[in-house]
């Protein structure tokens, strides 16, 4: 860990309640894909495309991996009726437009009809996730967790993992409505259950620094 590069990041009133409704209101009326937990690939809506090239975002981004571009998009939304628990791990699976045989990269799968790869730190360090609240993130809504500095050591086996959840203190990333949470995709997180009736809807939406990282290798964006 350095004091330069946690990890992540949470900036406060980066949105005004005006434009959380507008994203809101877009999601609330995409209903293709919707579960009880929330939304995948909604990119594609035009209010979320916006917003994923708003200013704000797209500086927030570089500041992480440089001259960024967003590549997916989703909705995690926890509540009373949809509550769950995702234990400590790192983000390691990219969507890519097709599968080549290439070191580092696999094993593979399709998630909702998109192919996927478990990509290795090299392009992994070339991403961040911008989480932006759509409700406040409160010590019992569940809120996203994270151990700092803890991706810096490229992607972890189990045992590793185990070792730096009982060794670095989690911060939790609680934020008002109209903030957001930035976050490198190999640092460990996770989230506990709401122990509240509040809803917390979060857009979680990925930039690359690039698109291709090598022959064959291209980011299925969407």
């Amino acid at each position: 860990m350095t004091a330069e590069d946690p990890g992540y990041r949470v900036l406060e009133g980066a949105f005004t309640p005006a434009e959380l409704a507008t994203i809101a209101a877009a999601l609330d009326g995409h209903l293709a894909t919707r579960s009880r937990a929330g939304a995948r690939h909604v990119l594609a809506l035009p209010e979320i495309r916006a917003l994923a090239g708003d200013p704000r975002l797209i500086d927030l981004a570089a500041s992480f991996v440089g001259a960024a571009q967003p590549f997916r998009a989703t909705l995690f939304d926890k509540s009373a009726t949809a509550n769950w628990l995702v234990a400590w791990h790192q983000d390691t699976a990219l969507p890519m437009r097709a599968q080549v045989d290439a070191e580092g990269w696999g094993p593979w799968s399709t998630k909702a009809g998109i192919l996927y790869a478990h990509a290795p730190a090299s392009a992994l360090a070339q991403v961040v996730a911008l989480r932006v609240s759509l409700d406040p993130s409160t010590e019992a809504n569940g809120p996203l967790r994270v151990l700092p500095g803890t991706h810096v050591d490229g992607r972890l086996a189990d045992a590793a993992v185990e070792r730096l959840a009982r060794q670095v203190s989690l911060v939790n990333c609680t934020v008002d409505a109209g903030g957001v949470v930035a976050m490198r995709p190999l640092l460990l997180h996770a989230s506990s259950k709401s122990t509240s009736d509040t809803r917390r809807r979060v857009l979680h939406i990925d930039y690359a620094a690039a698109t291709c990282f090598g022959p064959g290798l291209d980011l299925a964006i969407g």
